[in-house]
């Protein structure tokens, strides 16, 4: 037997070699490919690529409803998160309608009473709002915040220092972390 050069010999000498280095599938190829621990790649029919293929499909559809539920429940829990939180704000103002109402039948009894019973329902009210996370802010002689303040006008006062708040002309009501309405303010002016 004469030895044949390596660029003549034949690719797969001895059969056993060929199964060892048969070339994987094409893409387009249906087949699927298994491999075992030695390194011998054999074509399995597609049936076990197609079954996983399908289970991982199928888990993709159970992921894709198990998040689309999940929404679902997230803007129920929201919508009912709301109005519990509505209900307790209206509740919170019932009392303040039932002593508007009180004022209104003592009116038609004594005039003078009137004043009395608005002062204690602007009281309630602002109670309410405090109790709701706002409290009444209306301080004067304190320097200009443009967070805190909205300048309604400005005013020479000389006892007082330049960009100082020297009235409030509309109280405010929130605090630094949450504010519902600035104080409208007049400031003095800066000298110059």
């Amino acid at each position: 037997m004469a030895i044949q050069p390596d660029r003549e010999r034949e690719p797969h000498a001895r059969p056993d070699e060929a199964a060892e280095t048969e070339t994987p599938p094409r893409r387009g190829d249906r087949q699927a490919v298994e491999q075992d621990g030695q390194g011998t790649v054999r074509r399995n029919g597609g049936q076990e690529g197609q079954q996983e293929l399908a289970e991982v499909q199928d888990a993709w559809r159970r992921a894709l409803a198990d998040l689309d539920n999940l929404r679902k429940r997230y803007a129920r829990e929201l919508e009912q998160v709301r109005q519990a939180e509505r209900a307790r704000t209206a509740a919170q103002w019932l009392p303040v309608l039932d002593h508007l109402e009180l004022a209104l039948a003592h009116a038609r009894a004594e005039p003078s009473s009137v004043i009395e019973g608005v002062e204690a329902v602007r009281d309630q009210a602002v109670d309410v709002l405090e109790r709701l996370g706002y409290p009444r802010q209306e301080e004067s002689g304190v320097p200009f915040d443009p967070s805190r303040h909205e300048v309604v006008s400005v005013v020479d006062d000389p006892d007082a220092e330049p960009g100082t708040v020297v009235e409030v002309l509309r109280p405010g009501y929130g605090d630094d972390g949450s504010q519902l309405r600035p104080m409208a303010v007049t400031v003095s002016r800066r000298r110059e």
